[in-house]
């Protein structure tokens, strides 16, 4: 599988930048959600457990030792980008951020941070934090969580926020020459390809840098999964999800970089679908429909061809 030679992926993107690999490593900076502790909402949204694909033990170490403890452990990379992952991650005081992304650029090798986070949590002094990072030279990426563009399915799964916040906070970022990734989900209650389709359409259309997508999980501990028991909600099948993830792809103009094209979950938190216990069984069937179908951007008639 060469899944460069047909998308824009983000490892190629920063290899022909850099010149080398650059490694991207998940960081937990011991944050809450506002959808969670009712500064915003309650409940969280209803297909989120961050232990599904965060360390939780992770938050109990300050941000250079969970630095020293993965740089450790790779040998992959010599040049990293700091990540911070779990919850939301400018759910904070602006110093207490500054202190964090300090920590983390403090190591020579990093070049710059990913700030996973809610459209509605991103006030003026992140931006202007961020901002500073990416003035002293480092890559600043902000990593929205949208999930979907409809407002109906945004209100059904507990997400607090509709897509004009999305926007706003998108055009906001990007006016400062920041790099937004949004966050995709496919497979959500309700939605199917032509969903999924005038989603992606809509983020096109606003603006965006990147791109992560990654098939629903059922996960222990959301309020999705006691839908999953009842028998009311179904995940998507492993065909069904190469099928729409690939034509998102190539409905993709050839500029913007995927970051992610599926995504796994661990057991036992894991629970449905069980193809997602391995991200590269998705990556495969998205591979395959490509191949069949066309590359990144092809369903626009600008395709996507590798400088590779």
């Amino acid at each position: 599988m060469q899944l460069q030679e047909l998308v824009n992926m983000f490892g190629g993107d920063l290899r022909r930048r850099y010149g080398e690999k650059v490694h991207k490593l998940a960081l937990h900076g011991g944050f809450n959600c506002p959808n969670r502790d009712g500064t915003l909402g309650r409940g969280g949204c209803t297909f989120c457990n961050v232990a599904s694909f965060a360390d939780e033990s992770q938050q109990y170490l300050s941000i250079r030792e969970q630095l020293d403890t993965q740089s450790d452990k790779l040998d992959r990379a010599r040049r990293w980008l700091a990540y911070f992952q779990a919850y939301t991650s400018t759910f904070a005081e602006v110093e207490v951020l500054r202190k964090m992304y300090q920590q983390a650029v403090a190591r020579a090798e990093v070049v710059g941070l990913c700030v996973g986070t809610r459209p509605d949590c991103v006030p003026e002094s992140v931006l202007d934090l961020l901002s500073d990072y990416r003035e002293q030279g480092y890559e600043v990426w902000l990593e929205l969580g949208l999930q979907s563009a409809h407002d109906k399915t945004l209100h059904r799964i507990n997400r607090g926020h509709d897509f004009a916040c999305y926007q706003e906070t998108t055009r906001r970022a990007r006016a400062r020459g920041l790099k937004v990734c949004c966050h995709l989900i496919v497979g959500l209650p309700g939605e199917g390809q032509q969903a999924c389709l005038q989603t992606l359409e809509k983020v096109a259309e606003t603006g965006v840098d990147g791109i992560k997508l990654h098939p629903l999980h059922i996960v222990e501990g959301s309020i999705m999964a006691k839908a999953w028991r009842a028998g009311r909600l179904t995940p998507p099948e492993l065909t069904e999800y190469g099928a729409i993830a690939g034509e998102m792809i190539r409905h993709t103009p050839p500029e913007i970089v995927w970051h992610r094209v599926s995504a796994s979950a661990r057991r036992p938190t894991l629970l449905a679908p069980l193809w997602c216990e391995n991200r590269w069984s998705g990556m495969l069937e998205v591979d395959r429909w490509l191949r069949a179908h066309g590359p990144q951007g092809s369903a626009l008639g600008r395709p996507w061809r590798s400088p590779e």
